[in-house]
């Protein structure tokens, strides 16, 4: 047909980019590549796919860190606060925020926000990257940090709720420690374990591209790279963004386990016996 590529010039790009070796030739040459930091080119673009994906990363991580921060001012103080006030209006007030927030998919809260704060009130632009300016950050990373505070909020409650009820916490209160000291130096640390863990997880998502997110707010993060590679079966980036994938979530747990031991000494102590 008119347009399309001439058999010689086909044959050429297999030759040009190892298309014609066999399989096992293919992978033990890319993976010996990977090693050494290169990922290849992508079919499409013909640009390196270590470029493609440090541009996207890039991206996701601005997007990502206003995200966590936001996630933590708000999950932290309001978990702590309605663990000292159990069964009480503000504990009522803070687990039923929660529960909405949980509850409602990321994809519609983006809309909602879009309509109401680009829409009606014409606050901030409904889209784009705009050079990474914190006007277009603004409603992506209230999308992606409130879902993640809903879920950090409960578990830092039932967290600090299990902590407070330990005999510990019953023998610093006769000894007449006051109550910020018994929240603060001993029941917070215990409490903190699992929202570390849970926060890393959080992250760990958000630096690997909500994808959702990212393709309702035009964000060129590095789900929107997978998503458009995959519509262009462009393997050698869903390849390399896969693996990237991959390693900043092992990268991400390994550094959860370290921080454990600053956290709570007794675990430092067991590995070192």
């Amino acid at each position: 047909p008119e347009g399309s590529p001439s058999p010689e010039a086909i044959d050429a790009f297999r030759i040009r980019m190892g298309l014609d070796q066999p399989i096992y030739v293919q992978y033990l040459r890319w993976l010996e590549k990977v090693l050494h930091g290169d990922f290849g080119y992508s079919y499409m673009s013909e640009r390196p796919v270590a470029d493609a994906i440090m541009t996207s990363f890039r991206a996701t991580l601005k997007l990502s860190v206003v995200s966590m921060i936001v996630s933590i001012v708000v999950s932290i103080p309001l978990g702590i606060l309605a663990a000292m006030k159990p069964n009480t209006i503000i504990d009522d007030l803070c687990r039923f925020g929660a529960l909405i927030g949980v509850s409602i998919p990321n994809f519609w809260q983006a809309f909602l926000l879009i309509l109401l704060f680009s829409v009606y009130l014409d606050w901030l632009p409904v889209a784009g990257y705009g050079g990474g300016g914190l006007d277009h950050m603004i409603l992506p990373a209230i999308t992606l940090g409130t879902s993640s505070a809903a879920v950090t909020t409960r578990l830092m409650r039932s967290s600090l709720l299990e902590a407070l009820s330990q005999d510990y916490i019953i023998t610093a209160r006769a000894k007449g420690l006051s109550e910020r000291v018994v929240i603060g130096k001993h029941a917070l640390k215990n409490a903190l374990i699992p929202v570390v863990t849970m926060l890393g997880l959080n992250l760990g998502f958000l630096l690997n591209g909500a994808v959702v997110t990212e393709w309702i707010f035009g964000w060129p993060g590095i789900g929107d790279l997978v998503v458009d590679s995959i519509y262009q079966r462009d393997y050698t980036v869903i390849q390399g963004s896969i693996l990237f994938i991959a390693v900043i979530f092992v990268a991400l747990n390994l550094i959860v386990d370290i921080s454990y031991t600053y956290l709570n000494p007794r675990i430092r102590y067991e590995v070192v016996d």
